[in-house]
């Protein structure tokens, strides 16, 4: 999703995530899918992320996704 973000634009992304976030108040929408819209979100939003660190630091992809990934693992060991 960064490089996607980086090719084209995280209005794409912004846009996308408004309409997972819509669909799951959708009536009949079942669990498995508001786990997979979950996940969806959640991936988008570190997308987001990694890229704003990127553009801010100037740090690579690679450097910026591992900042990240610390920040993530670090939340889940608290």
């Amino acid at each position: 999703m960064v490089a996607f973000i980086e090719e084209n634009d995280e209005d794409y992304v912004n846009e996308t995530m408004e309409t997972l976030e819509h669909l799951i108040d959708a009536p009949g929408i079942k669990d498995e899918e508001l786990d997979v819209i979950g996940e969806l979100l959640s991936n988008f939003s570190g997308a987001l992320e990694v890229h704003a660190e990127m553009k801010s630091s100037g740090k690579t992809q690679r450097e910026a996704l591992n900042d990240f990934m610390k920040r993530v693992t670090g939340s889940i060991d608290k």
